[in-house]
């Protein structure tokens, strides 16, 4: 008779639960995988600022997980679990069904924290999702339009004004883009772009406070100063209210207001409050796990991304700390089922990317070496495109995009920037060209080491697929 066995439950289908289940998938894993994950398709966050621009469209940024999990061992349930009961080894759903489990993945994420600042609920947007960045966009050229009809010139200038709540990586690359993009998509309609304004609201005078990326500090200050529209700074602004139409914040003990047709939140997150009713120590709020990823009562449990941390070794909330993350919970899930002990996540960090407006990125190798403007910006799309899940959804969008690059086919001029000619263009696609040249010299020379290097990037990939590697 044929034995039958408790499924592995992973809640939660972000970058730490996707990839844990896909992996458990492709070792041929025996027991049943179910990911229950409250929405129907997955937000590749770092990609979202490209699908607010244009810059990639929602089947890559934003699939549904029936696409990405075809052809896997894992089931889908859109649900969202309501309580946790490890002692009996169970999760209750909202719909009401009751899943009994083997062994349990926590990759629940964050929740946005307002820090109970009145309005910011009802009028702040958010920029978490692809669902919130799609809304963001139709948001912005509705007000782009409003404002082209308006003849009140203060009105007009409210209506296009963004203020960004948190100088963090998600509101610095949020600021960037827009900064970017609004002057462009206002051009177009006939509007006069110097009347655009973005402006970074933060409580401190410092951007990227204790983050990962905070020795990109000046560069991004030099970023943020050279978009088409200069990014505004509000520091020492600690917000206390925003309306519809505008945030109050207290700077230098006087209460101010700044008038803005959009506000996008950007400023915090908690941990899922699902988590503080398990019986279990957390490190507010996030579960105290061990080397291996384990909760150290309840060793049938793991927990990923947001959800936890290793007080040994902390990591930062990175997707590509989650991505390693799931990976090696599925090949310690693997072990368990083979009878082996599960061993200690080793995580590699290899550098910090990020996006700095339409087509500039800086990409800091190791922490060492910080390649920027438009090279850096292909090895971070690269980079991110090669963690896409699903190898043949990875394979479709990583050929169209790296088609587009080479040749901007399909790229309309709102893409462009202001000022932009195509024989500036023409000179940027030699220049991508060239970026990819160099690679393909590296790796026909010393194949080996080119692997070794640039095996974190995606490039050895994209060159794969393009063309077979030297011999």
């Amino acid at each position: 008779m044929q034995q039958t066995f408790h499924p592995t439950l992973i809640l939660g289908g972000g970058f730490a639960g996707l990839f844990t289940a896909l992996h458990l998938s492709h070792q041929n894993y025996s027991h049943p995988i179910i990911l229950i994950e409250q929405r129907d398709r997955f937000s590749f966050k770092p990609l979202l600022y490209e699908l607010l621009s244009g810059e990639l469209h929602s089947t890559q940024v934003y699939p549904r997980y029936e696409e990405l999990l075809a052809g896997s061992s894992v089931t889908f349930v859109q649900d969202t679990a309501k309580s946790i009961h490890p002692h009996q080894r169970r999760v209750t759903l909202a719909s009401g069904k009751v899943c009994d489990y083997s062994n349990l993945v926590l990759a629940l994420g964050s929740k946005t924290t307002y820090f109970d600042t009145p309005g910011a609920a009802e009028y702040a947007m958010l920029f978490t999702s692809g669902k919130e960045a799609m809304a963001l966009r139709k948001h912005l050229q509705h007000r782009l339009h409003q404002a082209i009809q308006t003849q009140d010139s203060e009105r007009r200038r409210q209506l296009v004004t963004v203020a960004i709540i948190g100088a963090g990586p998600a509101g610095i690359e949020l600021a960037c883009t827009l900064a970017d993009l609004l002057p462009i998509w206002y051009d177009e309609l006939g509007g006069d772009a110097d009347e655009i304004r973005v402006a970074l609201v933060n409580r401190s005078r410092e951007i990227l406070k204790g983050d990962v990326n905070s020795h990109l500090r000046c560069t991004v200050q030099r970023a943020l100063k050279r978009r088409v529209v200069s990014v505004d700074f509000l520091f020492d602004a600690a917000v206390t209210k925003i309306h519809a139409d505008g945030v109050e914040y207290r700077q230098h003990e006087q209460t101010q207001i700044l008038q803005a047709g959009t506000i996008v939140w950007t400023a915090g997150t908690a941990p899922n409050p699902l988590l503080m009713e398990l019986p279990v120590p957390n490190n507010r709020g996030r579960l105290v796990v061990t080397p291996t990823l384990q909760l150290p009562d309840f060793p049938e449990i793991f927990a990923a991304g947001d959800c936890a941390t290793d007080r040994d070794h902390p990591q930062p909330t990175t997707a590509q700390v989650a991505y390693q993350q799931g990976k090696a919970i599925a090949h310690n899930l693997k072990r368990l089922e083979e009878g082996k002990p599960a061993i200690p996540v080793q995580i590699q960090m290899r550098g910090t990317l990020m996006k700095l407006g339409l087509n500039e990125g800086v990409a800091n190798l190791f922490n060492k070496v910080q390649i920027k403007g438009q090279p850096g910006h292909l090895i971070r799309e690269a980079t991110y495109l090669q963690l896409l899940p699903n190898s043949a959804h990875n394979r479709k969008v990583t050929t169209e995009w790296l088609t587009d690059e080479l040749f901007q086919r399909h790229r309309p001029f709102s893409h462009m920037q202001l000022g932009q000619t195509p024989w500036l263009y023409g000179v940027a696609t030699v220049a991508a060209g060239l970026i990819l040249a160099a690679p393909l010299i590296w790796r026909a020379a010393e194949p080996m080491q080119f692997q070794q290097n640039l095996s974190w990037t995606g490039v050895p990939t994209l060159l794969d697929r393009l063309t077979p590697p030297a011999r």
